[in-house]
């Protein structure tokens, strides 16, 4: 009797859907169980725009859960043996050497192996099959999409462990896929002008609004018929250059499947506006069709310049790693994904990391310049916490907390990096931290003059400055080209 496991009936269907609508891939597009691996122009160190369009189902999320309990033990068997040699050092006084030692004891390591021994047969005996159990039991798991909350926790769960879902074809690895402005799969023919949300690491495509603001699509939405919001949902704990080569094929894809469209314009927020750059980088590489169809590019908070938190927590453990449970804190630092490395200097190639696989040890700045294209309309927003800028300096670097100014600004002392843009096309908002601003209703605002700008507005030379959710009490020196808003 042939048994049709869910992951086989997703295959089915994504080879009857790739050759229903993308054939022109189909020439040099390489199928890996049920994927297309796509060529690069430099040596790969993983695989390339997964182009699996299903969700993740309710029965998706147990069946991942259940391989990911049934993992080999063995990187958390070291990661106790780090722990225990700290605690060792540090409560005992113990050297290095001698809490090694103790490790190495016969009675300990019958202890360990009997321990691990046991959570292993417990999960790959219990805990597995009972979820394997729930999905068999209930069939209609495998047609529940996931609902809001589960769409966050497994964004989250992407943007820091999605790498590893995606080399063990875990079926809780995210696809890239687009949602309408309501929260559905996009289907039918889509005609005029289409903007398209990508969000930020460990975010979803619910993210672009919540309880009190609309956002940026619902603004835009507003301005004119013919008008379609798109929403991109995929894995940020990918490449952002591996992201930014699926996003761009999608979008082929989509401009193809839809003569009638005219106009495409693309937000990001944090990874999302990188993912976008990317995207336009290797879609004017293999000279696609929907590259000369953006007018529009806002990145909102991106890292262009790499974000500072990520660099300071990899200096951190590089250079202080001799410094009680430091070398805990450097393993459990390593929990990261290659998406969020990425973020370490905004790398946005292939090039700029295929070489450099370091997560400690390795800080220096190998990227390899990412023009934007010339024809394009590029706005770039940031946020930031500062207000006095000379009694706080701190946060003049931090910025929104995670991402400084001048790096969401695309300013940099080396001319090869610096994102030229008319000032005008630049805008800051005091007051909004990293998570505010991607929602929040001034910036819908700013964003929706930049796109559709009223004739014979007078736009004050310079960036853009506002000021949001000003501390009482607070003043400034020069309030020139400021509004609050």
């Amino acid at each position: 009797m042939l048994k049709i496991t869910n992951a086989t009936y997703k295959m089915q269907k994504f080879v009857i859907s790739y050759q229903e609508h993308d054939q022109q891939f189909q020439t040099f597009g390489i199928y890996t169980d049920g994927e297309i691996e796509m060529p690069s122009l430099t040596p790969l160190h993983e695989n390339y725009c997964k182009w699996d369009s299903t969700p993740p189902s309710h029965a998706d999320i147990l069946e991942g859960l259940a391989q990911v309990v049934t993992v080999s033990l063995s990187g958390v068997h070291d990661l106790m043996q780090v722990i225990q040699t700290e605690v060792l050092r540090t409560t005992l006084g113990l050297s290095a050497q001698k809490a090694k030692k103790i490790q190495k004891l016969p009675q300990l390591q019958k202890f360990y192996q009997f321990s691990y021994d046991a959570i292993q047969k417990y999960a790959n005996h219990f805990v597995a099959p009972s979820l394997r159990g729930i999905i068999e039991k209930f069939p209609a798991l495998h047609d529940n999409p996931l609902t809001p909350t589960l769409h966050i926790l497994v964004g989250i769960l992407n943007g820091i462990f999605g790498d590893y879902f995606v080399k063990q074809q875990n079926p809780m690895a995210l696809p890239m896929v687009l949602y309408d402005h309501y929260g559905s799969l996009q289907q039918g023919e889509l005609t005029g002008r289409v903007v398209i949300l990508a969000h930020g690491l460990c975010m979803s495509h619910l993210s672009w609004s919540n309880s009190r603001y609309g956002g940026v699509g619902e603004r835009l939405l507003a301005q004119r018929d013919n008008n379609t919001m798109l929403y991109l949902n995929y894995n940020s704990g990918r490449r952002i250059s591996a992201n930014g080569r699926s996003f761009a094929n999608l979008l082929e894809d989509l401009v193809q499947r839809n003569p009638r469209i005219t106009s495409i314009d693309l937000i990001g927020h944090s990874m999302g506006g990188l993912a976008s750059r990317s995207a336009l980088f290797y879609g004017k590489q293999n000279l696609y069709q929907w590259v000369h169809m953006v007018e529009n590019l806002v990145c909102i908070g991106s890292p262009h310049h790499g974000a500072a938190l990520e660099r300071f927590g990899f200096l951190l453990q590089d250079k202080i790693g001799a410094f009680p449970f430091i070398n805990l804190l450097g393993q459990l630092g390593n929990i990261r994904s290659n998406g969020i490395l990425d973020l370490r200097y905004g790398s946005v190639r292939d090039d700029d990391w295929e070489h450099n696989d370091a997560r400690i040890g390795f800080a220096d700045d190998n990227r390899k310049p990412a023009p934007l294209p010339s024809h394009i309309n590029t706005f770039l927003i940031a946020g930031t916490l500062e207000f006095e800028k000379v009694r706080n300096k701190a946060l003049s670097v931090i910025g929104d907390y995670l991402v400084s100014v001048s790096s969401a600004l695309g300013e940099h002392t080396n001319p090869r990096f610096q994102l030229k843009l008319p000032e005008t096309h630049k805008a800051v908002f005091y007051g909004l931290n990293h998570m505010e601003i991607q929602y929040h209703s001034s910036v819908a605002e700013q964003i929706t003059r930049w796109l559709y700008p009223d004739v014979g507005e007078v736009v004050e030379a310079g960036v853009q400055t506002h000021l949001v959710n000003v501390p009482q009490h607070t003043t400034f020196e020069n309030l020139d080209g400021i509004v609050e808003t």
